[in-house]
């Protein structure tokens, strides 16, 4: 790695050579800088670190990257969409040549630096709960007030009756919403599915049995199996969710596919267990027929 005029090193792949004396971010983000004063080095350090990850192929790959880096700081966030680690508080150990090293020993993974370290960017900390899930919240009001459309003169319970609608609405939406860039919902839904973490194919499966289903609440197809379905499919897509959610890993929710960049929380957990309380109260109640 070739010296520029100047303290910096042009950044490129680390590799375990290329790090005779013992480096770091520098606060620009613009290369390495060998550090002399040890508190000096504490000060840099307790900054975030970025870095583009290669080599990721699926959610297995983000939990190996994962648990090889979490020792070297507080909290390890990694994405699969886009492939980037960052540490949160990273331990005077994380230099590069010992990430380099612990990802050796996970698989065949390079990493970059960002093009800036990544702070806990103010903007994010100080946005309120309302204002992250705002779109998120008017599309499903949308979607609700809309299912009271023709409810008092159809055949059945008026709740029956919206709660089809909403369901149909729901299904057809979301499941739009992930087709506008499927390989981005599956890479990011890999991340935190529980079979899509094992078979990345389902990502690209998942959209369109969410519009099979919502095509089904739409034209009355057989409700039964139709609840049925969305009890199993939701049911168990709420586990990934709830593993990820008991674990604090924070993860980009693909609930509308990467469209809007929601974070993964709670309320993704009641997205879908609300779905399952209503499909499996339509199917106890005998529902809409």
């Amino acid at each position: 790695m070739g010296r520029m005029r100047g303290k910096f090193i042009t950044p490129h792949i680390f590799e375990a050579r290329d790090f005779p004396l013992t480096p770091t971010l520098s606060p620009g983000g613009e290369g390495v800088v060998p550090i002399a004063s040890s508190q000096a080095q504490r000060h840099l350090w307790t900054m975030d670190q970025s870095y583009t990850l290669s080599g990721m192929h699926c959610g297995n790959c983000v939990e190996r990257i994962t648990a090889a880096l979490k020792p070297f700081a507080d909290e390890v966030r990694v994405t699969l969409n886009p492939p980037r680690a960052t540490l949160i508080k990273p331990k005077v150990s994380a230099t590069p040549e010992a990430l380099v090293a612990a990802l050796s020993k996970a698989g065949a993974y390079t990493l970059t630096p960002a093009a800036s370290p990544t702070l806990v960017e103010a903007d994010e900390a100080e946005t309120s709960t309302l204002d992250v899930y705002y779109p998120l919240l008017v599309i499903i009001g949308l979607i609700a007030l809309a299912s009271l459309a023709g409810i008092s003169q159809g055949p059945g319970s008026a709740l029956g009756l919206w709660m089809t609608n909403v369901m149909a609405g729901f299904f057809l939406v979301f499941g739009g919403f992930k087709l506008l860039n499927l390989g981005g919902f599956a890479g990011a839904y890999a991340t935190y599915d529980l079979l899509a973490k094992r078979w990345p194919g389902y990502g690209y499966v998942y959209p369109f049995l969410e519009l099979a289903l919502g095509f089904a609440y739409l034209f009355r197809v057989t409700p039964t199996f139709t609840h049925m379905a969305t009890v199993a499919l939701m049911g168990f897509s709420s586990l990934g969710v709830i593993e990820a959610l008991r674990h604090k890993r924070r993860l980009q929710c693909a609930c509308l596919g990467t469209v809007l960049k929601l974070p993964m929380s709670t309320i993704t957990l009641v997205e879908d267990l609300t779905m399952v309380a209503m499909a499996g109260l339509m199917l106890l109640t005998g529902g809409h027929n």
